[in-house]
């Protein structure tokens, strides 16, 4: 059973400052992720492919088209059409979003803002700290930085504190977009490595990546913007 499953989905963008002006954005974008798998979308720069990851974690809404998925109790959900409700418990229980950029509150420390991920879901604060720790430890963030805020962090360290939070406490399906963009060859070789201990639990991933041996290391399946092909991967 998939675990998501895309649907002829469209996104047509209205300039309102421009009279209405229509833009498409994507169309008949079909593809399906199951559990434990990692389908990563390819295509040139334009094409939409950090837009239909918003559209799956429905920051964007769509157009047209179905966002089928299946949640834990069975149940199965279109996320196009679904009310905001719905779509808040998803986010927080289901469904998690790695972006290319840390948005946290100002004077949170680093490793309090990776704890808290575990913390949500129910870990003890302690256990959560010294998880952070480590998770921290592992993408080479520096032990005198863990109770620092990251805001104050060069990028390609906010982005490892971003990764850490995004992916210490995986939910049923993990949205990717471009998350080891600011990394150098160790760091996003060492991210690879932790996305798929993720996969063996099953987590369904969908990704995009501007590193093409970082892409190539993860992916399961490369889904075609242009081309709307797979191309299987390992």
């Amino acid at each position: 059973m998939y675990k998501l499953e895309i649907k002829n989905l469209l996104k047509v963008f209205k300039i309102y400052t421009r009279g209405g002006l229509e833009i498409k954005g994507y169309s008949d974008i079909n593809f399906e992720v199951k559990k434990g798998e990692f389908v990563s979308l390819f295509g040139p720069s334009g094409m939409g492919k950090s837009s239909i990851l918003k559209a799956l974690y429905r920051t964007y809404t769509s157009s047209k088209g179905e966002i089928l998925f299946s949640r834990e109790s069975g149940e199965v959900v279109d996320i196009a059409t679904c009310s905001e409700s719905t779509m808040l418990e998803l986010r927080k229980n289901e469904i998690g979003y790695v972006s290319q950029f840390l948005q946290v509150l100002p004077r949170i420390s680093a490793v309090d803002v990776v704890a808290n991920s575990l913390i949500e879901k129910g870990e003890s604060e302690n256990v959560a700290i010294e998880k952070s720790k480590e998770m921290l430890d592992y993408l080479s963030i520096k032990e005198e930085l863990f109770d620092v805020s990251p805001l104050t962090f060069s990028g390609g360290e906010q982005q490892r504190v971003n990764i850490a939070k995004g992916i210490i406490a995986p939910k049923s399906v993990l949205l990717l977009d471009e998350p080891t963009a600011s990394l150098d060859k160790a760091n996003t070789m060492k991210v690879i490595e932790k996305l798929k201990e993720i996969k063996k639990q099953d987590v369904a991933m969908v990704g995009i990546f501007h590193d093409m041996e970082a892409m190539n290391a993860i992916s399961d399946r490369v889904y075609n913007i242009k081309d709307k092909k797979y191309a299987d991967y390992n």
